[in-house]
């Protein structure tokens, strides 16, 4: 069997599941792993552009109001691979390519492949992915003790609340930046495993631009930065459109140095294992006392105020 996987969250399932040997082609934003082994089909028209967030938001927004998109499939590669399955996506077509433009290359091919869309809104629903590629791939069995395995350490994190009658922490994570992203899909569910709760996010649904002013009257007690795509270092460049805010010294995460700036995978990557690691994140930022990471983790998250005295 042949597969092709264009969504990255599966990609890393596929290799969690130690399924690699059957993955041929992927997607230019797929894990580095995979990036140095598999072949690239799904490209991006605007690779190496330097872009703001305001810019990248407005050229987003105005391709898919234009029923357009920013990703295009190598068609030659693709007949090549002729895979049996191709993973596709329909979450977000902004970020990712959608399944129909994938079906539109897919069915000029002398042997059509089977598209299975992998649309997760939920974190149950994550889980119920990696079993559907599992099965897909002839391993439910692997699927269901990978699984198991994530969900039993879900179960460990939030037996330490139990133990400890922790309370939970009014949290707010943010999606974007410029301009503002409330944390949708399953991200609320993470903050709820970790001992938190988000009350401006939109659980099981796509995140929305929010008012500033709205953040201001929740004033959470732990802010949590995680752009869409950004890691740490490229967070910190835009920090300026929060810190350059007349409220921003007065928020009650600020004035208690509980503001963290995290990696974009840990959140909207929709690999079980990854939003795994996220709540294992989560539950270190908002009760440290109670919570110790991994080496491999810690480097995932920064609390921002120990990264501005670094740099002063």
């Amino acid at each position: 069997m042949k597969v092709a996987s264009f969504m990255p969250a599966v990609t890393q399932m596929i290799y969690d599941m130690g399924l690699q040997d059957m993955l041929d082609g992927i997607t230019f934003e797929c894990p580095t792993k995979a990036l140095e082994e598999k072949q690239v089909v799904v490209k991006y028209k605007l690779e190496g552009q330097v872009l703001t967030s305001e810019e990248i938001n407005a050229i987003f927004s105005k391709t898919k109001a234009d029923g357009g998109t920013l990703y295009y499939v190598d068609e030659p590669l693709l007949e090549n691979i002729a895979p049996d399955i191709i993973f596709t996506q329909d979450v977000c077509d902004v970020c990712q390519i959608d399944t129909e433009s994938v079906a539109r290359s897919a069915y000029k091919l002398p042997k059509v492949p089977e598209l299975i869309s992998i649309t997760p809104n939920s974190l149950e629903d994550v889980f119920d992915n990696a079993l559907t590629v599992a099965k897909a791939m002839g391993k439910e069995a692997i699927g269901i003790a990978y699984i198991e395995n994530l969900k039993e350490q879900i179960y460990e994190i939030v037996d330490v609340q139990r133990q400890h009658k922790i309370q939970s922490k009014s949290i707010m994570l943010l999606e974007w930046i410029d301009p503002l992203f409330n944390c949708g899909h399953w991200i609320p569910h993470q903050i709820g495993f970790a001992g938190g709760i988000d009350l401006l996010s939109h659980p099981s649904g796509d995140s929305i631009v929010i008012s500033w002013d709205k953040i201001v009257k929740y004033d959470p007690e732990v802010l949590v930065i995680a752009p869409c795509g950004y890691g740490i270092e490229r967070t910190m460049e835009d920090m300026k459109f929060l810190t350059e805010r007349a409220e921003w010294s007065s928020l009650r995460a600020v004035k208690n140095k509980q503001v963290f700036i995290a990696d974009f995978a840990m959140f909207t990557q929709s690999s079980a294992s990854t939003l795994v690691d996220g709540i294992k994140c989560l539950a270190a930022m908002i009760h440290p006392e109670h919570y110790t990471i991994s080496e491999d983790l810690k480097v995932k998250f920064a609390n921002y105020h120990d990264l501005v005295a670094i740099n002063l």
